[in-house]
């Protein structure tokens, strides 16, 4: 028994210093993390690109926008992703990604809007390469004026094993007509300290185009709302875009928004996708709220987004979630023409494209 003491002893110096040491290094990275946390200010005046010569548009001209979730290039119909109960964290090759972004990139020639507002484009991300999408978009649409405004910025990501590493994505807003200036809206951020530091910081990005002999101006609100809080970051949120868009409206400026709104709207049908038990479970946004003075706006003949569990590819096309969460929002005297989800059959992104066409009345 007496020798066995000093070897016990000597087993538990062992233990308490790798508890020790994983206690430093978590303190560390939680150091780290608080230190280079992404704070942006409640209102940011954004950088304008593009192209010199640029479309005008007038009260009642028609005019085309597409909405639509990229999926950062990298949640085609090959992916699943864990934080929808699949097991992929890097859900692409460079190879994959660019296939992916042709893919994008094409479609949105083919379908000639005069607007896109696009989500979940990344700028340099360990998930795509590096990638500088953006800048893949300004070059491809080179004859627009383009801005962008980031809202998932990390040096490092620590989650899940092997972790997402670095992240910077963007909304992002190209326009052939001339946005006059641009503005980064902070939403509220659902999170506290320590998730908080390498989370979303979500927001709007709020467009401004004038409009030929006419006092008043095109507004396009881009967004990408919350996703995964309890409720009370949804519901805050959707407060703060409502505030938005009335002040606008009451200046008599035409007002489109658009983007992944993470929630239904009630006003919408979506009963032929139903709740699958197990599944992430969207919230639901009140048209009630919004109207008279806004028309919320999806088309429910195609899903919009798909689960991400299981790659799409190959699957049985039955046993996805598919949802009803990207659409519009128009002020009154935006006259809807029509909407329309184009069925990508999710090729190149978990989403769908979904393209109003209106008149400025």
């Amino acid at each position: 028994m007496k020798t066995k003491r000093p070897v016990a002893g000597r087993i538990l110096r062992v233990l308490l210093a790798i508890l020790l040491t994983v206690a430093l290094l978590l303190a560390a990275g939680l150091v780290f993390l608080t230190v280079t946390e992404y704070k942006p200010a409640d209102r940011e005046e954004m950088v304008l690109c593009g192209a010199e010569e640029t479309a005008s548009v007038s009260e009642g001209d028609p005019l085309k926008v597409l909405s639509w979730n990229i999926g950062y290039g990298a949640l085609g119909d090959n992916a699943d992703f864990f934080m929808d109960g699949g097991e992929m964290v890097t859900t692409a090759t460079e190879e994959r990604l660019q296939k992916n972004l042709k893919g994008i990139t094409d479609l949105i020639r083919k379908v000639d809007p005069d607007v896109a507002l696009l989500q979940e484009v990344d700028s340099d991300s360990s998930r795509s390469h590096h990638v500088d999408e953006t800048d893949v978009m300004s070059a491809v649409f080179s004859d627009d004026t383009e801005v962008e405004s980031l809202y998932h910025a990390s040096p490092f990501v620590p989650y899940p094993l092997p972790p997402l590493k670095e992240v910077h994505m963007n909304l992002m807003t190209l326009s052939r007509f001339g946005i006059e200036t641009a503005t980064r809206i902070q939403l509220p951020v659902p999170f506290s300290w320590p998730m908080r530091t390498a989370n979303l910081k979500r927001c709007l990005l709020v467009s401004r185009v004038p409009l030929k002999d006419s006092d008043k101006e095109l507004v396009f609100v881009d967004l990408h709302m919350e996703a995964y809080d309890s409720g009370e970051g949804k519901e805050a949120q959707t407060k703060m875009l409502l505030d938005v868009l009335r002040s606008e409206a009451k200046k008599g400026n035409y007002v489109i928004a658009a983007g992944d709104f993470n929630q239904r709207f009630s006003n919408v049908d979506d009963s032929m996708y139903p709740y699958q038990e197990g599944m992430w479970k969207v919230g639901m946004v009140d048209a009630k709220v919004f109207e008279p003075e806004f028309s919320l706006l999806m088309d429910p003949s195609v899903p919009t987004c798909r689960s991400l569990d299981k790659p799409y590819k190959g699957a049985d096309k039955e046993a996805f979630q598919y949802y009803m969460i990207d659409g519009f929002i128009v002020s009154g005297n935006v006259k809807v023409r029509s909407l329309k989800t184009l069925d990508e059959g999710f090729r190149y992104s978990d989403h769908n494209p979904v393209v109003l066409e209106a008149t400025l009345a």
